[in-house]
């Protein structure tokens, strides 16, 4: 509720934006006493009569989308601009019940959101109104609007305009928006929760949960590998408990379930309630979040409400996610006909817990500090939220919900049936609830249920428990341990015939002897007698033997009887108590005291709740160490669950190896070889060396170079006639030489004073890869006995080959 405040009778709604500007109205008072009702609920004390003028659309009010109908609770960018060169200098924006006078806090219908501070601000004396932050010339402003529940009915979206001295407002046209809420597609929802629910007898419901979440429907970053919904846990109850609420502060059982998937929190605040819940409503988890019904029924459970408890919630965590949630939150199930209604169907789209201020599916766990209130997701929330739209407009929904009634129970006042499995006056005794467990979690049986916490009347609880021998899927989370029951003490249940309230037990007497088997006895009282004047039948005494210092002879000692069992040394799973008692006397021979002084026994604790080892999903590969070739690379993640709920061995970082384009690798030679010797023997000649490729170049590195380098030789001059000679000499080998590359045999080769045999063949290579060496021989065939010596003898050509790396 709004908080109601007075203001001087001068105050106006729509917003002035000087005192010239006021000044040019003329003003009409209403009755005083209406004008101080008014002035609480921002309706105008004083009306405008003058200086009104017709807009000719110059102004508009405009809805992102400019939908005709809006989805409860879904977010709207609202605009309202000028028409260039037109400008406005205030506004006053507004949004109405249809039909609503303004004087009340219920007649305005949903929330605005300020997204410029600076351009707009909520009115100081009208806070579900906004206005400008400052007086001055502007074409523009935006805020969101969130729509109202549903069952809100038409909205009418206004707005005034200040131009100078003018005020343009009007209750049609372009400054009004009339938007109505969309109609459920099947069946009818059900109006607010009632204060009061008028229906007789109880009802039994099936609630059915269909998962819509899928990449087809909302592809944008679609968690394909994890995507799921935790196990879905509420209940039915009354008025006066919530579970969760639009507007509220999620509980630590809520915040488990939206962020951790764990419902064990939420189901032990739920039990805590006692009378105020009817039924705890439980479904499996699914895994994925999408299969088609012929692969996987849709899970669903069964619950009851009768008139005090007919509210129906429940939630169920989106995953995976920073806090995101569906459900519904008190849906009434009575209707205003004294009924109970036939069928719900309810269209979801995720909430926002306010405890973790993620934006996407996997953002790494960011608590909310201080805590946000409970929302829900919009279109604009953030640009990497997976349902962000730049044009606004509602969310498409992630699941669909369908509540059923299935029978009547008890004499009903409304008789009328509406089907035919209502005519039946009575439903059998409710089948024992459906078993929720996990196929991948291995429990014990359950313990035989524990005494009742209460030995009175007064209502009270009893437990049962067992142990998780297996999970086998960390990822999927266990159900409860532990289950409790509303009970009340001994002869104190519903048939019994007397109503009397007992108190609780006195504690037990001493032992009426001091060694050997005597008795106790302990008592209690009647706080409260039948309301028909009858007698108490129950019993307010209980008698008992007792044991002390079982052997009596004058060897035995006499001992105080036992003390009360200590504290169990675990708070949870197996521990040990003990407890004690005193040597009174010792015995009357003198020997020693036998009896024992101290017990020790086993104590089994409720069993110890461990969570999961919760994840962040993986962060992103680094980039790889090195900038070619082989290297390494790293990604992380975080611990989601506290570290007090148990350790986690999981691996917190990986290293794997990474590829890049190769490096470059140049070529790579051998050192050169000695020179050869001059291939003249006098003159001028040449000599040669060569080096080989040891490895050719790859990847786009530096090539090779020459393999073999020539440099002139001069030994000594030659003779005149030697000099003509070896020129002649000369010019026959190199046409030798062309003979032979033409194919043709080479002959014989005359010398001066000699006769050569023709060049031999080339040997084989010296090796068959990375450098090698080739020979050829020139023998002398016959001398002449004129031939100086130096002119006729054999001769040796040598060349590189097989130059390729091996």
């Amino acid at each position: 509720m709004l908080p109601t405040r007075l203001y001087p009778r001068s105050v106006l709604l729509l917003c002035c934006i000087s005192s010239a500007a006021c000044n040019t109205f003329a003003f009409t008072e209403e009755p005083f006493d209406r004008a101080v009702k008014a002035d609480s609920y921002c309706s105008r004390v004083l009306r405008a009569q003058s200086n009104r003028k017709e807009v000719n659309n110059e102004f508009q009010l405009e809805v992102e989308g400019d939908p005709e109908r809006y989805q409860p609770g879904s977010t709207y960018r609202v605009s309202l601009t000028a028409t260039s060169p037109s400008y406005f200098r205030g506004f006053t924006l507004i949004a109405l019940k249809e039909g609503a006078e303004g004087d009340k806090d219920e007649d305005y219908a949903g929330n605005f959101q300020i997204i410029d501070e600076e351009e707009t601000q909520f009115m100081t004396n009208c806070p579900p109104a906004v206005t400008e932050s400052t007086p001055r010339r502007r074409s523009n402003i935006q805020v969101f609007w969130t729509a109202p529940p549903s069952g809100t009915g038409c909205v009418l979206l206004k707005a005034s305009i200040v131009q100078k001295r003018i005020i343009y407002f009007q209750d049609e046209g372009a400054l009004t928006k009339r938007m109505c809420e969309k109609e459920s597609l099947y069946g009818d929802g059900t109006d607010k929760p009632l204060l009061d629910c008028c229906a007789c007898g109880t009802a039994k419901y099936r609630v059915t949960f269909y998962g819509n979440w899928s990449e087809k429907i909302h592809p944008k970053d679609f968690p394909r590998r994890t995507n799921h919904w935790s196990a879905i846990i509420g209940s039915s109850h009354s008025k006066n408990y919530v579970l969760w609420e639009f507007g509220g502060l999620a509980s630590e059982g809520v915040k488990q379930v939206a962020e951790l998937g764990s419902p064990v929190k939420m189901e032990e605040e739920i039990r805590q309630k006692g009378d105020e819940v009817l039924t705890v409503i439980k479904m499996k988890a699914q895994w994925p979040a999408w299969q088609p019904l012929n692969v996987r029924a849709a899970p669903s459970a069964e619950f009851s409400v009768d008139r005090t408890r007919h509210l129906m919630s429940f939630l169920t965590m989106m995953g995976p996610s920073p806090d995101w949630n569906v459900g519904l939150s008190a849906e009434d199930l009575c209707t205003k006909e004294c009924g109970w209604a036939q069928r719900v169907v309810q269209d979801l789209i995720p909430w926002d817990a306010g405890t973790d201020s993620g934006v996407s599916y996997e953002s790494p766990n960011k608590p909310t500090a201080p805590q946000d209130k409970i929302r829900p997701l919009t279109s604009l929330d953030h640009p990497q939220s997976p349902f962000y739209d730049p044009e606004g407009g509602a969310i498409t929904p992630v699941a669909r919900v369908i509540v059923e009634r299935i029978a009547r129970k008890g004499e009903q006042c409304n008789i009328v049936p509406d089907n035919v499995d209502d005519i039946v006056a009575d439903i059998a005794q409710e089948e024992k609830e459906e078993d929720d467990t996990p196929e991948t979690c291995i429990y014990s049986n359950w313990s035989p249920w524990s005494a009742c916490s209460s030995a009175t009347c007064e209502k009270g609880k009893r437990m049962r428990q067992r142990m998780l021998k297996a999970q086998l899927d960390l990822s999927v989370p266990c159900p409860h341990t532990q289950d409790f029951e509303p009970c009340m003490g001994p002869g104190c249940s519903d048939e019994d015939a007397s109503t009397c309230m007992m108190s609780e037990w006195i504690t037990w007497s001493p032992c009426s002897v001091t060694c050997g088997t005597g008795s106790r006895s302990r008592e209690r009282y009647v706080k409260q007698f039948p309301d028909d004047g009858s007698v108490c039948t129950l019993p307010t005494e209980e008698t008992e033997n007792c044991v002390v210092n079982e052997d009596c002879s004058p060897s035995s000692c006499l001992v105080t009887e036992w003390g009360e069992w200590d504290v169990c040394s675990a708070t949870c799973g197996l521990g040990m108590k003990r407890r004690e008692r005193m040597v009174k006397m010792p015995p009357a021979d003198g020997s020693i005291c036998g009896a024992e002084v101290l017990e020790v026994e086993k104590c089994m604790m409720p069993e110890c709740h461990t969570i999961p080892c919760l994840l962040t999903p993986w962060s992103e590969w680094s980039d790889c160490s090195v900038t070619c070739g082989k290297g390494m690379r790293t990604r992380q993640r975080m611990l989601k669950s506290p570290v007090e709920l148990g350790d986690c061995t999981e691996e917190l970082e990986q290293v794997e190896k990474c590829m890049l384009p190769e490096c470059p690798i140049d070529c790579v030679m051998s050192d050169w070889t000695e020179w050869s010797e001059c291939n003249k023997s006098c003159g001028k000649g040449h000599t040669i060396r060569t080096r080989i490729v040891t490895m050719e170049p790859q990847f786009g590195g530096d090539s090779c170079t020459e393999t073999i380098q020539r440099k002139k030789c001069k030994i000594r001059k030659c003779s005149r006639g030697q000099g003509n000679s070896d020129e002649k000499r000369r010019r026959k080998e190199q046409r030798e030489k062309r003979r032979s590359k033409l194919g043709r045999v080479e002959g014989a080769s005359e010398h001066p004073g000699c006769r050569m045999r023709p060049w031999s063949s080339w040997t084989e290579c010296t090796k068959m890869c990375g450098g090698g060496i080739q020979e050829r021989l020139m023998t002398v065939k016959q001398k002449y006995k004129a031939a100086q010596l130096s002119s006729c003898k054999d001769r040796k050509e040598i060349r590189a080959c097989n130059v390729h790396p091996c």
